[in-house]
């Protein structure tokens, strides 16, 4: 039987770690706490329609891949922690310019055209942040034996910004207004600055050839399947968020991935190695079910647990996955396409829900139920067994 166990050593657990790993939870929640406020902000102007709604939610998916290739080159040029900071002042500067762009009177044409551009910067910004810390730094704060633990549990806080991060954007939206939210994630932004910058980094030499595009840290192409596999699933969560916007809904996804956590933890431990994602999708599926045919408290309560717990299962194991597929000195370059999977994935989900579903949570339920569905098929049927030819480790 095909089995992993990972084991908590306390070692890990230093100070450097938690503010890395802190840092990476901030740096999400500022992002994500856009998911639920934004379409709101949006759909009360004059020129808002499903289209401008969801392109502007969605553009951040386009933006974390433009500034991928670079970031190898970027942190053999340059000090890898300054490049980190440097991105999360970036996103920083994009939450004060929505700020600025909110009742300042400018028309409609030039308002849109100008919060599309601070999206796409904001992707931009997130996505270089996210590898630098994902790829480098999180793991350069351990010892070699402690790396794989690291990504693990660094993931497990980037993973509950999905509940934190839109908790906090409605509580300061709802009491407040959007100005107030942008405030917001411009401090969350700040703190995570802050907390890297609190961490002492030696200084690495460049290597002999160094490259200014390459898929170092970027993207692994041999792991195209498992991107392709998860980006469906977390599409199909996507779909789910797009109609969730209430802190209840996410308050409740939060507490999924608490079990989650510790299913992995004591029930999965020495469980057959597909056991974790198929349970997962199992979950999801049950999820929409529950929302396309259960009442509104299903909705509320039943349905985000399911999905916290289903993603926070699936998620885990996707990450051991995409780690033990790559070869020597891959493993950032592994998370980070990881990464790429799993925020892809979320925006273009969130984009169609919005674009196309028009808030209607039925439709939601069922497309989400489809591509469910289509993933359980994909992984049983070809991705699991094609890991299994091709893993490294």
């Amino acid at each position: 039987m095909y089995t992993q166990d990972t084991q908590v050593r306390l070692k890990l657990w230093h100070k450097d770690f938690w503010l890395m790993s802190l840092a990476n939870m901030l740096v999400t929640m500022a992002m994500y706490l856009m998911f639920p406020i934004l379409p709101e902000w949006v759909e009360s102007m004059v020129w808002a329609t499903p289209m401008k709604v969801s392109l502007l939610i969605g553009l951040p998916g386009i933006g974390i891949f433009l500034l991928g290739c670079f970031c190898s080159y970027l942190i053999q040029r340059y000090r890898r922690n300054n490049v980190c900071i440097l991105s999360i002042v970036g996103m920083a500067l994009c939450f004060y310019a929505l700020y600025y762009v909110d009742g300042n009177g400018w028309s409609a044409p030039v308002v849109f055209t100008v919060a599309v551009v601070i999206r796409l910067l904001q992707g931009m910004a997130f996505g270089l942040a996210q590898m630098v810390l994902s790829s480098t730094l999180i793991i350069d704060t351990c010892e070699s034996f402690h790396r794989t633990e690291a990504n693990y549990f660094a993931a497990w806080f980037s993973r509950m910004a999905l509940s934190l991060g839109p908790i906090v954007g409605l509580a300061v939206f709802m009491r407040f207004g959007f100005s107030s939210a942008m405030l917001a994630g411009l401090i969350l932004c700040v703190l995570a600055a802050l907390g890297v910058s609190m961490v002492k980094f030696p200084f690495k030499a460049p290597g002999e050839v160094v490259k200014m595009v390459s898929t170092d840290r970027f993207f692994l192409p041999r792991g195209i399947w498992l991107f392709v596999n998860l980006a469906i699933i977390t599409f199909s969560v996507g779909i789910l968020l797009s109609v969730g916007r209430s802190c209840t809904f996410y308050a409740m996804i939060g507490v999924g991935f608490l079990v989650a956590l510790l299913a992995a933890r004591f029930v999965f431990v020495n469980a057959d190695l597909k056991s974790e994602v198929v349970t997962g999708l199992l979950l999801l599926g049950t999820a929409s079910l529950l929302m396309l045919f259960g009442d509104v408290h299903v909705y509320k309560y039943a349905s985000p647990v399911l999905i916290g717990c289903g993603i926070g299962l699936i998620g885990a194991r996707f990450l051991l996955f995409f780690i033990k597929l790559s070869s020597h000195c891959q493993r950032g370059t592994s998370h980070s396409t990881y990464f790429l999977s799993w925020e892809s994935g979320l925006y273009l989900g969130l984009f169609t829900g919005i674009a196309l579903l028009n808030n209607d949570s039925k439709c939601a339920s069922t497309l989400s139920l489809i591509f469910v569905c289509l993933a359980l098929v994909m992984y049983v049927a070809f991705t699991h067994k094609w890991y299994m030819v091709h893993k490294n480790r």
